[in-house]
């Protein structure tokens, strides 16, 4: 299985989701049912798959 490096818009997309995650452990986004570390899970999940993933 060969990496590759993700895009730039699949890294963009888990910043995003990290940076709330991130907000939401600082009580900012109280509204969001999930916990934090599971947002942040999520996160990393999408940039991992991006790297796994050829051209995405």
């Amino acid at each position: 299985m060969n990496l590759s490096a993700p895009t730039q818009l699949i890294f963009i997309i888990s910043l995003v989701i990290a940076i709330i995650g991130l907000l939401a452990a600082l009580g900012v986004f109280a509204f969001i049912p999930l916990a934090a570390v599971w947002i942040v899970l999520i996160a990393y999940i999408v940039l991992a798959g991006g790297c796994l993933v050829r051209g995405a």
